[in-house]
């Protein structure tokens, strides 16, 4: 992965970008920079992902607006990147991770993520079905005053069961893993998302149980955990 001064050192017009702050990307360079002293997010495209970029550019010019998603400030197609406003907020994940933040907060967050979750299905649906953000791993979720998502490359055609499973398994996945607290955030989540949709979630249990396999190639050491459980919520569910 290349590192973000690459980018500032090659190019003009980044030239004078003040780097903040460097997140964690497996694939790309997504950098807060200063840039014109405005906040702003860098996300730079590793070669070969002009496609995905293409799609996150799509989300983004379309919904953000209307959702609670960063706004799209330009598009560079000679360097692959896309500039985004900064949002400041705290990561969902280290929410969830704080012992310190009590339950009931934790489950308001959880009733705000769902609504989102509803908003995003239904604006992106349209007459050939819907559209799924993809890869709703806790950790492409800030909050500030309301939940806010972020990185949507992967967002594609499909059932809304995918993201919603996906998440909670990403819920139940962090450490400490299957939590008791962190069942109940999940069944608070499911609950109020099927609440505020017309659709039913089919097989739900199903897909949660999957979305746990599907963590088992970047989780080798985990492997027995994650099967037991994805064995017991097929069967039993939450």
């Amino acid at each position: 992965m290349k590192d973000i001064d690459e980018l500032i050192q090659n190019s003009e017009k980044y030239a004078h970008a003040l780097v903040q702050k460097r997140f964690e990307s497996k694939k790309h360079t997504v950098s807060y920079v200063l840039l014109d002293n405005q906040p702003r997010i860098l996300k730079w495209y590793a070669p070969g992902f002009r496609t995905n970029m293409e799609t996150e550019y799509q989300i983004l010019q379309k919904g953000s607006s209307k959702l609670s998603i960063p706004s799209l400030l330009e598009k560079d197609t000679e360097n692959n990147v896309l500039i985004m406003g900064y949002i400041f907020g705290r990561n969902l994940g280290d929410i969830i991770d704080d012992d310190q933040v009590a339950y009931e907060e934790k489950r308001e967050i959880l009733l705000s993520l769902s609504s989102w979750f509803a908003q995003f299905h239904t604006f992106f649906k349209d007459e050939t079905g819907f559209r799924i953000r993809g890869d709703p791993t806790v950790r492409n979720f800030l909050c500030k005053e309301t939940v806010w998502g972020v990185d949507f490359e992967e967002s594609r055609k499909g059932k809304p069961d995918e993201d919603i499973a996906g998440f909670c398994a990403s819920i139940l996945t962090l450490d400490p893993m299957f939590t008791t607290e962190k069942f109940r955030l999940c069944k608070t989540f499911i609950e109020s998302y099927t609440q505020s949709v017309e659709w039913k979630l089919e097989k739900l249990n199903d897909d949660i149980a999957y979305a746990l396999l599907e963590k088992i190639p970047w989780r080798l050491d985990q492997e027995k955990v994650l099967r037991h459980f994805s064995q017991h919520i097929r069967k039993k569910g939450l």
